[in-house]
């Protein structure tokens, strides 16, 4: 029998990485003074806070879930940790030091590039964890983030 898991964990780490992309987008806005890609990065801060209220509402709505049966729950819970502590703007530290990021505007945009990377890989996880009904939701996102990849790889080449 599959373990018990609380899937509003998963939904508070999900607010928390959009949480800190916003405040990274917030930070390229103030420190980039070219106008498309401040335009760029103040649309992207605006789907961070998207996103992050529709993660709210699914904490809401979601409680305790069946992992996976596969999935043997500590090892599962390691793997999402790893995930978490991985991810591009957790490396990059908390919110005060995203806060202090200074860097050309190429690495901003790699950074940004391996902020999307990561959130995508890390909603896919997080799929398990959600109820059917509400699939759709963290679908949506994940392939807004992949939009976002794409508009960011296309400033990178120019």
């Amino acid at each position: 029998m599959a373990a018990i898991f609380r899937a509003t964990d998963i939904l508070l780490a999900a607010q928390e990485v959009e949480t800190r992309g916003e405040v990274f987008y917030n930070r390229l806005i103030d420190i980039t003074s070219d106008p498309k890609l401040k335009e760029l990065f103040t649309f992207l801060a605006h789907e961070e806070a998207k996103h992050r209220e529709i993660f709210r509402k699914l904490y809401e709505k979601v409680g305790s879930v069946v992992l996976p049966a596969w999935a043997e729950e500590d090892e599962y819970l390691a793997y999402l940790a790893y995930l978490l502590d991985s991810h591009t703007l957790f490396r990059l530290g908390d919110v005060e030091h995203l806060q202090q990021f200074m860097g050309t505007p190429k690495e901003a945009i790699e950074t940004a590039m391996g902020f999307e990377k990561d959130t995508i890989l890390f909603f896919v996880e997080m799929l398990e964890f959600v109820p059917e009904s509400e699939k759709k939701h963290v679908k949506a996102c994940i392939d807004e983030e992949r939009s976002h990849l794409r508009l960011l790889a296309s400033m990178l080449k120019k």
